[in-house]
């Protein structure tokens, strides 16, 4: 049983998109017993991830108002 949660931990950290190195500093904090250093790991992987996501729709949303802009005013280069 444990060894089926260690996979799915690990998984899941893979699913997230966390690099080898964030794998192995949190598996390292959690055998540890430094769970609160491990979850603020996990924490700043997510912001990052998060900023990713903002400026990819910052992106869209100019791309966005091009599109806007080229269909109402017929712009063209």
């Amino acid at each position: 049983m444990v060894q089926d949660t260690r996979k799915a931990v690990l998984q899941n950290l893979k699913d997230a998109g966390c690099p080898e190195r964030i794998i192995r500093q949190f598996t390292e904090l959690l055998q540890a017993g430094k769970v609160r250093e491990a979850l603020d790991l996990l924490g700043e992987h997510r912001s990052a991830l998060l900023r990713r996501v903002h400026s990819g729709e910052k992106r869209i949303d100019c791309l966005d108002y091009l599109i806007y802009q080229i269909e109402q005013h017929n712009i063209a280069l």
